[in-house]
């Protein structure tokens, strides 16, 4: 993928995209971003194959603290399940399973410096979406329900190349540095783009701004979106 966009001064992204159904995967950067709250797709996931692991359902708690995880982006919710999956041990174990090889789960309780790239955000995006082989249709279909629920002030990124009209699924993340005070903005999730159905995944680092952020990754989006011959997208109504 060629991409005539540029970065502001300091700032780094990466952008994969999956044509669903014609496999084709396009690419543009690379390297290792902490996850920030991307991760809590991950969290759920592992959560939802040791459940099916220990043949049960997952409980009331489970089922809220994931929801608020996903479409509210909560941090206390997203520490609960954490050590629900045995942190980061319990995080790799899964990814592995999954397929994912460059996501490293955080120190201790620190979930959201866990380590990844934008083409492990696409392996574990085709595990939900995809139907992929390790998640059951009913573990699949409650991840694509929440991320397809996000509140309004978190559907951006990724929404913003969907076709006109058409339904999309999102998890954002965003965290600004301790050390540098930049900010790191992710966007991943899927949409109907140019008629074709695509996993996207746009990581970014060294934001001035959260805002900054945003504007890199849509614009990203939408450069790997024109790769596969669609124009400019917008956002659909929820």
């Amino acid at each position: 993928m060629r991409w005539a966009g540029r970065a502001a001064d300091g700032a780094r992204v990466s952008v994969a995209v999956l044509d669903l159904g014609s496999g084709r995967t396009v690419c543009h950067g690379g390297g290792e971003f902490v996850t920030a709250s991307v991760v809590k797709v991950d969290i759920l996931a592992a959560l939802l194959l040791r459940a099916q692991d220990a043949g049960r359902e997952l409980t009331g708690a489970e089922r809220s603290y994931a929801a608020a995880m996903i479409e509210h982006s909560d941090n206390g919710a997203a520490s609960a399940l954490w050590d629900g999956i045995g942190r980061a041990a319990g995080l790799d174990a899964a990814n592995a399973r999954f397929g994912l090889t460059r996501t490293r789960g955080g120190d201790g309780t620190l979930w959201g410096l866990t380590r990844t790239t934008a083409l492990d955000r696409l392996v574990l995006l085709r595990q939900v979406f995809g139907g992929g082989p390790r998640l059951d249709g009913a573990s699949r279909a409650l991840v694509r329900e929440l991320m397809e629920r996000v509140v309004p002030d978190q559907a951006w990124g990724v929404p913003a190349v969907a076709d006109a009209g058409t339904a999309w699924a999102v998890k954002n993340g965003w965290l600004p540095r301790d050390a540098t005070g930049l900010w790191v903005v992710h966007s991943v999730g899927r949409v109907t783009a140019g008629g074709r159905e695509c996993l996207v995944s746009v990581l970014s680092d060294g934001n001035a701004t959260k805002a900054a952020g945003v504007a890199l990754v849509e614009a990203a989006a939408g450069a790997a979106r024109s790769a596969f011959g669609g124009g400019a997208g917008r956002p659909a109504g929820r």
